[in-house]
């Protein structure tokens, strides 16, 4: 992701929040005017479907291209047009113009992940030897990792509500994958201590592993320099972090199947990596 994305996403939901609290207000101080409502619609929808995600955490997946978000947005838009060619002035269209455009925005530009091809993920080959961390910052090496079927998820920090719902999701789905005899191993660039904090709240039989300065994110390619938003930094992540990537590895370390996705707010279901386990004859046989 680029240096202008960070910056854009961080700006996008200021100024879409200070929209929605500026017409919120002038649409109750004009007993609901029209024209007012049309901002909104460029504003709350998008802010609604966020915020859900960031405080409920329902799903690691959205729309791809939110087309009832965008079409109520085209609408607001045009209230607001029409409120200007009605003598309201050109700051309500200017408003309104400015919500969809950051909206347009978000969908088709931000959202996607710029993604270089790595050769060290392509079914069959085997994952190079590297170095993580536990959350103590005690190295473990891939080797140790080795010995069972695994699904790797690389994930960008505790920030992203849609890592936290994928995650969410992979602990909800931890018997499933237990009794395909798979170990999940969730590696985030993020300071030990935030790792931490997420391995004690959903105490699960995973490895909640550091990828102390994306290192290994960077070896396997999927490392991403300016991935988190801008202002961030402030609670301790760094500017770099890694692609949503999920990995699955048969117990000798070789790659079966990755997903790369190229839309942030799109991830696969668990019922996927389970999918894959039983194709390769993986699951463990009960005598």
């Amino acid at each position: 992701m680029s240096l202008l994305k960070s910056v854009f996403i961080s700006t996008y939901m200021m100024l879409a929040s200070a929209l929605t609290a500026y017409a919120g207000w002038r649409f109750y101080q004009e007993n609901f005017a029209d024209r007012w409502f049309g901002v909104l619609l460029t504003t709350v929808p998008i802010l609604f479907v966020l915020g859900r995600l960031m405080l409920l955490r329902p799903t690691a997946r959205t729309s791809a291209r939110f087309p009832m978000i965008n079409l109520a947005a085209a609408i607001g838009f045009g209230i607001t047009v029409k409120a200007g060619l009605l003598g309201a002035g050109l700051a309500l269209p200017a408003m309104g113009a400015a919500g969809w455009a950051g909206l347009l925005l978000y969908i088709h530009w931000y959202s996607k992940l710029e993604r270089p091809e790595s050769p060290l993920l392509k079914p069959g080959a085997t994952l190079p030897k590297f170095v993580l961390k536990d959350t103590n910052l005690l190295p473990v090496g891939s080797a140790e990792l080795l010995g069972k079927t695994a699904i790797w998820l690389f994930y960008r920090g505790n920030w992203c509500p849609l890592c936290m719902a994928q995650i969410k999701e992979l602990v909800e789905a931890r018997r499933d994958i237990s009794a395909v005899g798979a170990r999940v191993i969730l590696v985030s660039p993020q300071p030990a201590t935030h790792t931490a904090a997420l391995a004690d709240k959903y105490d699960a039989d995973f490895d909640f592993l550091v990828d102390e300065g994306n290192a290994v994110a960077r070896l396997l390619r999927i490392n991403d320099p300016f991935g988190v938003p801008m202002g961030m930094q402030m609670l301790g992540y760094a500017s770099e972090t890694v692609l949503p990537t999920v990995i699955i590895t048969d117990p000798q370390g070789k790659v079966l199947w990755t997903d790369q996705t190229e839309n942030y707010r799109v991830r696969p279901e668990p019922a996927a990596y389970l999918e894959v386990i039983r194709q390769h004859g993986l699951v463990p046989q009960i005598a």
